[in-house]
């Protein structure tokens, strides 16, 4: 069972990312704010979901959130500002949309730039040990999901309806014979240990 918040008396959102290890792409955050008494046993982090429950989750979320938004950051953004700062920014872009205003935001992973005026507490593995980053973890990955797919529609050699631009050996086969997208992350090692061959 996962822990409905960190502060009781706090208005929380819990932030997560999808997509930081992608060789194409965008990066998507979610942030959700829950009640502050929200159960959900079903809620876990979206790894451990399959693709169904994931999207039937969503709509739950959806529904049961105070308030959730999604944060977007583009392909050509990451290859200036790194992975790490994109993934920052997706969060601060998802927590800007917001209609409710949290007072405490809960993060997940070790690392995060502080959002202007709202403190943070950053937890290793939270999509695991709270509801709020466990639902954000739902949105950013079934949303990215579905951008990912009609990727797929354009670009189908790369396989990205299965990996969803994960560097796969069937998507770095089909960079090696095909090149690159529009889509591909350029600062990133594309071909893995052929990379310095590969011309852009």
């Amino acid at each position: 069972m996962l822990l409905p918040c960190l502060h009781k008396d706090l208005i929380e959102a819990g932030c997560d990312e999808a997509g930081r290890g992608c060789l194409a792409g965008a990066v998507y955050a979610a942030s959700v704010i829950l009640p502050a008494d929200y159960q959900n046993d079903l809620l876990n982090d979206s790894k451990k979901l399959t693709e169904r429950q994931r999207y039937a989750l969503r709509e739950v979320v959806e529904r049961d959130a105070l308030a959730w938004a999604v944060g977007i950051v583009l392909p050509e953004e990451i290859d200036k500002i790194n992975i790490l700062n994109a993934s920052f920014l997706a969060m601060h872009r998802a927590i800007d949309q917001l209609v409710v205003r949290p007072q405490h935001l809960l993060i997940d992973g070790n690392r995060f730039k502080s959002y202007p005026n709202v403190p943070h507490t950053t937890v290793v593995k939270g999509d695991g040990k709270y509801l709020s980053i466990a639902a954000a973890s739902i949105l950013a990955k079934t949303y990215r999901d579905d951008y990912m797919n009609r990727l797929h529609e354009e670009y189908p050699v790369y396989d990205w309806k299965d990996n969803k631009g994960y560097p796969t050996k069937v998507h770095r086969e089909a960079i090696r014979l095909h090149g690159i997208t529009p889509y591909h992350r350029k600062s990133f090692n594309l071909l893995g240990d052929a990379q310095l061959s590969f011309d852009f």
